[in-house]
């Protein structure tokens, strides 16, 4: 059978969404495309579209299939309930799937001393791109139910988990107050919709948050990279490449960290989130009511007041990979803030003028735009006067000075 004819049957015979795939993993197609040829014999043909023969998946793709298949059927057979599913039993029927499928690929991972959750881990930042989505939505809607929350980190940590295999994830975080796994999601989670972001937005942005006990480790996460920062522009056996980059990473540090409370260090994640959108953010923003608006126009006044102050701040990505300071990464950048607060105000300023607090806090952020757009001018007509300079000591070769 061709790749087309294939193509052809799964087109004709579409299952239902609710049944598993007959492909769940994604296929290796190294092994599969040098074996396939041309179907017509006379390779000279003028034939715009030429059809391939050949197509065969590999055996280890097809030992795998299987392994998610079973493991799939054990699954569902304990019923689509886990009330009765005891921890240890669930562990470790799924480090046994796990390494069946580390014996197919041959991984050399032989580290169970870790203990079951640890070694679990492991085996699932090792092999996690392996679990097929019906699998994967199952082991996390069991973790979830069974409070494995170092696993349920795994899977999303590895990016084993998409909103399209659970799409309930978000409210079951926000559901058991699983602040530092929400966070997690607002960092690797690429396909997070405007509902999952307007949840996110509305649990960090109600004050009742203050108080929940995972929001701490976020805190004491922001508390331990400052620290970390600060040792690193203090270390005198630093490069100077290296100790520049660390007191940089320390200034965004402190603006990052002084004056915010713990909900709005978690709403650092969203806002700095490279897979965030305007076509996603403004529905969610929408959704929001009047206090919760004012909450993250104070929010965001905050940062403008910060890179108004400090405007030698800016984005350090070296640090993340030259000195382990992180959560550089999940520092909102200037023009972060600034398009979420112009979609903010585009999309809600009629509701917002009928608060006389939102007055207040309108004429403090135009202030601070203002004073940030002069500066801004500033800078181009020196940019334009370096360049200019620049082109006058080269003689107009294309060469930096």
């Amino acid at each position: 059978m061709t790749l087309l004819e294939l193509i052809k049957n799964a087109s004709a015979n579409s299952k239902s969404l609710e049944l598993p795939s007959d492909y769940p993993v994604v296929l290796n197609p190294d092994p599969i495309f040098p074996n396939l040829k041309s179907e017509l014999q006379d390779e000279s043909s003028s034939f715009p579209v030429k059809p391939l023969i050949g197509w065969e998946i590999s055996l280890i793709d097809t030992q795998i299939i299987e392994i998610n298949k079973k493991f799939l059927t054990k699954l569902k057979t304990k019923g689509k309930s886990t009330d009765h599913l005891e921890r240890g039993e669930f562990i470790g029927s799924l480090i046994s799937y796990l390494e069946n499928i580390r014996d197919k690929v041959g991984f050399p991972i032989e580290i169970d001393s870790l203990g079951g959750i640890g070694y679990c881990k492991v085996l699932i930042f090792k092999l996690g791109s392996f679990m097929g989505k019906d699998v994967a939505g199952l082991v996390l809607d069991g973790c979830v139910s069974l409070w494995l929350w170092e696993i349920v980190e795994a899977l999303i940590v590895s990016g084993v988990i998409v909103n399209s295999c659970y799409p309930s994830l978000i409210t079951r975080l926000v559901e058991n107050k699983r602040s530092d796994l929400i966070c997690l999601c607002c960092i690797h989670a690429s396909d997070l919709g405007s509902s999952e972001i307007f949840t996110i937005l509305r649990y960090f942005l109600s004050p009742a948050n203050e108080a929940y006990n995972t929001m701490v480790s976020v805190k004491k996460e922001w508390e331990n990279q400052a620290v970390l920062a600060m040792e690193r522009a203090s270390d005198s056996n630093l490069k100077l490449k290296n100790s520049v980059v660390a007191k940089e990473a320390s200034i965004l540090f402190m603006i990052a960290y002084d004056g915010f409370s713990t909900p709005e260090l978690c709403l650092h994640y969203l806002i700095a989130s490279s897979n965030l959108n305007n076509a996603m953010l403004s529905p969610a923003l929408n959704k929001l009511n009047g206090k919760e608006l004012l909450n993250l126009i104070r929010y965001l006044a905050k940062w403008l007041k910060k890179y108004e102050r400090f405007p030698q701040a800016g984005p350090c990505p070296q640090a993340s990979s030259a000195l382990g300071l992180k959560a550089c990464d999940w520092i909102p950048k200037l023009e972060d803030v600034v398009n979420c607060l112009g979609l903010v105000l585009d999309e809600n300023f009629s509701s917002l003028v009928l608060h006389p607090q939102f007055h207040e806090e309108l004429r403090s952020v135009e202030g601070l735009v203002k004073c940030l757009t002069g500066e801004s001018k500033l800078c181009c007509m020196m940019t334009s006067v370096v360049d200019k300079l620049k082109i006058e000591v080269t003689g107009g070769r294309d060469k930096l000075i």
